[in-house]
């Protein structure tokens, strides 16, 4: 089973995403992620207490590059999806942006 970053990368992790989202998102209240199997689960916070999935993120063992997986309502799951940039991993800001401009632009 892939193992989870240590803890020092997922405070990194959670305070990079919620000074992003801070900086801009301003719908959100803020960001909460999980940890399990290698994967950080990214979930926003709305301003008015509900949690929405956004993405998954899977560790590779560098603090600035993630894999990435969208979170499809559709399905109630992820599925591994590429970046605006076209890759299939990159930061985490990076994946953030790409699933609030899905669930949040209006």
């Amino acid at each position: 089973m892939p193992k989870n970053p240590p803890e020092s990368m997922q405070h990194s992790l959670r305070q990079r995403l919620n000074d992003h989202a801070r900086n801009r998102w301003p719908q959100l209240a803020g960001v909460k992620v999980r940890y399990r199997a290698g994967f950080a689960y990214v979930e926003g916070e709305l301003t008015d207490g509900e949690c929405l999935p956004l993405c998954r993120l899977r560790f590779t063992g560098v603090l600035h590059t993630w894999g990435f997986a969208l979170y499809l309502a559709s399905r109630d799951g992820y599925e591994d999806n590429i970046l605006p940039s076209g890759l299939p991993a990159g930061s985490p800001e990076e994946a953030l942006d790409c699933a609030c401009h899905l669930y949040l632009d209006t």
